[in-house]
């Protein structure tokens, strides 16, 4: 048994020394990756690390810290009600924008990538637009007006279908399909940036040899040569779609109100604004933000996982 845990560590020392003369050699290269990891470092591990410092704490910005072990996490599971809504309408949200979004921003995508190239870069500015149009909010909010001078009321009641304008963005039933149809209009981010530039960046030579050996039609060029040879685009794809998904706010607070009705379009990232901006109770909004933190990790990790078996 000793001989065995011998050579395992002997294994690891040479292993680490041969990383670490592999390191030594590529000074230069980490050098001009050093400004990038302190970047990354500042504002991303060091803000994750302190909202979870934060999150056993109870800090409320006017006093200091006071530690509190795990009573914030007990406090959202327990006795937030409001939490555990948010949490349902946030995975209803993610489970019908994310993969929906994802697919419609690569159909999109690839329907452009056949166009002549003045008129893709016209059509990639269109379907982008939404995406970081505020404006947007403003155009919805009147097509889905609770009176007869709404675009969707005056249509249906000038075909008769209804007798009375509804409350799109009142009445508790609407509310979440409402915001849920708006944020897959607004879908289109920089993961469907990425799928263009990996469509213009597969290799032409690659559908050539793949009509000599039998491709026959564009559904088999898409499966066995374009997916393939797009996975890093299709990642970076499923990590936007994703956390695009799980961080919807803007479109509930901007058309249902803050807070909804019946708190019908709630979502964790709302709720997370409630208490860190209205409420000012930072150790709880930490909580939740490292909860958060947690689902779009283990959702990615399982997201990541099925797309690299795409094309093996």
């Amino acid at each position: 048994m000793q001989s065995v845990f011998g050579k395992y560590w002997s294994m690891k020392r040479e292993n680490l020394r041969y990383n670490w003369d592999k390191a030594r050699r590529m000074k230069v290269c980490y050098l001009f990756l050093l400004p990038y990891a302190v970047l990354f470092t500042t504002f991303i591990i060091l803000p994750i690390l302190t909202s979870i410092y934060y999150s056993f704490t109870y800090y409320n910005i006017l006093e200091p810290a006071r530690f509190i072990g795990f009573q914030n996490y007990i406090n959202l599971v327990l006795q937030d009600e409001v939490f555990l809504t948010a949490v349902k309408n946030t995975f209803v949200i993610a489970v019908i924008v994310g993969p929906i979004g994802y697919i419609l921003s690569f159909l999109f995508a690839w329907f452009i990538n056949e166009l002549p190239r003045w008129l893709r870069t016209i059509a990639v500015v269109v379907f982008y637009a939404p995406s970081i149009a505020g404006g947007a909010y403003t155009v919805f909010s009147i097509i889905f007006r609770g009176d007869a001078y709404g675009y969707l009321n005056s249509i249906l009641l000038q075909f008769g279908l209804i007798d009375a304008p509804y409350l799109w963005l009142l009445d508790p039933k609407y509310i979440l399909p409402v915001v849920i149809i708006v944020s897959l209009w607004m879908s289109m981010g920089s993961g469907f940036l990425s799928f263009v530039a990996g469509l213009q960046g597969v290799d032409r030579s690659m559908y050539e040899a793949g009509y000599v050996d039998g491709i026959r039609n564009r559904w088999q060029e898409l499966y066995f040569i374009t997916l393939p040879s797009m996975k890093p685009m299709l990642l970076f794809g499923a990590v936007m779609s994703i956390t695009g998904a799980f961080n919807v706010s803007d479109v509930p607070r901007a058309l249902a109100g803050y807070p909804s009705t019946d708190y019908a379009a709630r979502t964790i990232v709302t709720h997370l604004f409630d208490y860190g901006f209205s409420r000012f109770e930072m150790g709880y909004a930490s909580a939740i933000a490292t909860v958060l933190f947690l689902i779009m990790l283990l959702c990615n990790k399982v997201i990541q996982s099925a797309l690299r078996k795409v094309g093996t």
